[in-house]
């Protein structure tokens, strides 16, 4: 176990709260705390128990609290680690954190503990930034990817086959060393099919990228239609609050208004644009540009008509499986039975659960993938991964020397070695954690 400084910092929000959570942890964790904690010794009792007292400078006493006790190696960082559970009051927590470094503590760097967990071994890399996301995480879809990621489902797939291509990367090695001989211990038919396989692999992994960077963000949903149609009235509906302004002048909505909401778990990002029309107007002009572009970006379209008609140029460039056809104002221009596509009164809240149901349903989120990218730096490695492999391949296929395979096959497994951790640098690591809280 790597030895560092005992760090101490708060766990829990900043602010006025019914308690507060100090985390400490490192090799003099009992020692310090025993100093200001009056109860029992911390270094005589058991792990993972909890107990009563008061933290104390000198004769004064500045809080009741509860003090749960971690040792090594079972907690969260594998050091020695205790939590002061105290008031919630910001003078409280100041007080005692000064305590703490009066006796022989320092601040923690933000994500400081997650890192040392990673570096004592608790998970790899990829487990330790799936902390941040699941902190993160502020919809069901993004609970399930993290959680996954933290519970190691990507990291033990990663690491199969990258001990297999470890296997051959030796065998070619060794090769090398009898290179007089020509002799050859990797069998290349065999080291093939188990690149096409990693290839095969890392291909789901990085083409679930997008799916997953949605989930993350919240899948986007473009309100597109002509002037006075009523997409910022169902907007406003959706949202259940006044968000865009409403009037009967055509052309209100001049730019792009953007607002999330959370349906069966799922995070949307509902954009509404300014109505498609031909115009004069440079500001509304601008306006239908960046509808157009919402649409390009949308996963879901929803295209809002009453007794209008879109121009069919508009529509023509787009992919028509993300269009949810909508007709509004059924109030007052009635139901039209041979329209495909959805009968709604925005200003009257017809049809709107309909609509909701219909916009989950055509939701592009694979709920049934076990594993899902959604970290852009292992997007990058696994796809620079893939392209050494991909020149293993053809090296293969050229029937070129073992020592142009080693090379190529190094480099695909610095790249994986890269995602997990197994190949990192302080810069790298230092990047990383910077983005984390402090007490995580």
């Amino acid at each position: 176990m790597i030895q560092l400084d005992t760090i101490c910092a708060l766990a829990t929000p900043q602010g006025i709260g019914a308690i507060g959570v100090i985390r400490i942890s490192g090799e003099r964790t009992f020692e310090i705390v025993n100093k200001i904690f009056k109860g029992k010794d911390l270094n005589k009792v058991d792990s993972h128990t909890i107990h009563f007292g008061t933290i104390r400078d000198g004769a004064v006493i500045v809080d009741e609290v509860l003090v749960a006790v971690f040792k090594t190696p079972k907690s969260f960082t594998k050091e020695d680690v205790v939590e002061i559970s105290c008031h919630g009051s910001d003078y409280i927590i100041r007080y005692i954190l000064k305590l703490l470094l009066q006796n022989g503590c320092r601040m923690a760097q933000a994500g400081e503990f997650t890192q040392r967990a990673f570096l004592n071994g608790q998970f790899d890399l990829v487990q330790a930034e799936a902390v941040a996301d699941l902190i993160a995480a502020d919809s069901e879809a993004a609970h399930k990817t993290a959680m996954n990621l933290m519970r190691g489902g990507f990291s033990n797939q990663l690491k199969v086959l990258r001990d297999e291509l470890i296997h051959f990367a030796s065998l070619v090695e060794l090769e090398l060393d009898f290179g007089e001989e020509d002799v050859e211990f990797a069998e290349r038919d065999d080291l093939k099919s188990l690149i096409l396989k990693i290839q095969n692999f890392l291909k789901i992994l990085t083409d679930s990228f997008d799916a997953g960077n949605v989930i993350k963000e919240g899948i986007p949903v473009a309100i597109i239609g002509p002037p006075n149609a009523g997409k910022s009235t169902l907007l406003n509906v959706l949202l259940n609050e006044e968000k865009a302004i409403v009037t009967e002048i055509a052309g209100t909505t001049r730019d792009v208004i953007e607002d999330v909401l959370f349906m069966d778990g799922i995070k949307f990002r509902f954009i509404d644009t300014a109505g498609i029309r031909a115009t004069k107007d440079v500001v509304e002009s601008i306006g239908i540009e960046r509808s157009k572009e919402a649409m390009r970006r949308a996963e879901i379209v929803l295209l809002l008509t009453d007794n209008q008609d879109i121009n069919s140029d508009f529509i023509a460039d787009f992919d028509e499986s993300k269009i949810i056809n909508v007709r509004n104002k059924i109030d007052l221009i009635g139901q039209t039975t041979n329209f495909e596509g959805l009968n709604i009164s925005a200003k009257n809240n017809i049809g709107i659960g309909e609509l909701k149901s219909a916009i989950v349903a055509k939701a592009r989120v694979k709920k049934q993938a076990d594993t899902m990218l959604t970290n852009l730096r292992h997007y990058e490695h696994l796809v620079k991964a893939n392209e050494a492999l991909g020149e293993v391949l053809n090296g293969l296929d050229l029937g070129i020397t073992g020592d142009f395979l080693a090379q190529d096959i190094r480099l695909s497994l610095h790249h994986l070695g890269e995602i997990t951790g197994s190949i990192t640098s302080d810069d790298l690591l230092a990047n990383i954690f910077s983005k984390f809280c402090i007490g995580k």
